[in-house]
């Protein structure tokens, strides 16, 4: 059953209390309609922020009743997004969702902002929905990161497996992923997942079990990784792929969902806050399940905290 997973992360959330949201220019339907359905699935309590008479034309077009959403009003969406921000710094909001505007204006915004940020580095995981995979699969970094250097792979390695955590894998499996197994001076992805697996064993990436360098079959066929004799705990069973760089995780993910079928959500981690990135083109469950996603670590965190 297509989205068995990210359905069974929306489950997971019954009688949490929902992430108040700023829901971030949502001024075309699609954006407006996933926020109001995770408001009635009580994800998110969204908080709309931006153009007044912009939301309520796409509320109108989508035949949406705004009665008992917050509007914060704002002329565009650069002031959309530093007014979201804000909030998240005063905690007036848990949570920061993207509506109908570019990525990169969002982030920016969030970036600037010092207190939203951590020691870590923020980084992107798509938690793909594959449905012949028989576990969620998380490929990071496909939407931030452009070319990680090995210091931003390990933050980008240790939020993912956080993430992990929190949707209750205790031990996730970590691939390394490059184009061959071996390691070779010819290609860089290849000593980075060396290096990163060794300062796992140095205890510098806690939390899961790494290997790498690992071909993309190897990672996810245990019948692949046996042919080639790679005796390994994660070959075959990975919860999360590394990639090399922002292209190869883009073209993976997207080739994921649409060749495969595969349910897409995505979250921004490493801030003061979960960020709820989702793109223009995504399906309704997707971005509940990207707000599920956001709410189970939103929760997870502060017991965590306590």
């Amino acid at each position: 059953m297509n989205g068995h997973h990210h359905q069974g992360f929306i489950k997971r959330t019954r009688g949490l209390t929902p992430l108040r949201t700023a829901v971030v220019h949502p001024v075309d339907t699609l954006s407006l309609v996933g926020a109001v359905e995770a408001g009635k699935r009580k994800l998110i309590v969204p908080v709309l922020v931006g153009p007044e008479a912009k939301i309520r034309a796409a509320a109108r077009a989508a035949k949406i009743d705004l009665a008992g959403y917050e509007i914060v009003p704002t002329e565009h969406s650069a002031a959309a997004a530093a007014e979201a921000v804000a909030l998240a710094r005063d905690l007036k909001v848990e949570a920061l969702m993207k509506g109908s505007l570019h990525t990169d204006e969002f982030m920016g915004a969030i970036v600037a902002e010092e207190k939203l940020r951590t020691a870590r580095r923020m980084s992107h995981v798509f938690v793909i929905d594959v449905p012949d995979y028989p576990r969620p699969l998380f490929v990071t970094d496909a939407a931030i990161n452009i070319y990680p250097t090995l210091e931003d792979k390990v933050d980008i390695v240790q939020n993912a497996i956080e993430l992990a955590h929190a949707l209750g894998n205790e031990r996730p499996k970590v691939a390394i992923l490059s184009a061959v197994e071996t390691v070779t001076s010819k290609i860089r992805s290849t000593i980075d997942a060396a290096a990163l697996c060794k300062m796992a064993d140095r205890g510098q990436i806690t939390g899961g079990i790494l290997d790498g360098p690992l071909a993309f079959d190897n990672a996810v066929s245990a019948e692949a990784a046996k042919t080639k004799g790679i005796v390994s705990p994660v070959a075959g069973q990975a919860d999360i792929l590394v990639v090399p760089d922002l292209e190869a995780g883009n073209m993976l993910a997207k080739q994921l969902e649409y060749l495969a079928a595969a349910e897409i959500a995505g979250i921004v981690l490493g801030a003061r806050v979960p960020i709820i990135l989702t793109s223009r083109a995504d399906k309704t469950v997707a971005r509940l399940g990207s707000c599920a996603i956001a709410l189970l670590l939103a929760r997870y965190e502060k017991r965590a905290r306590s």
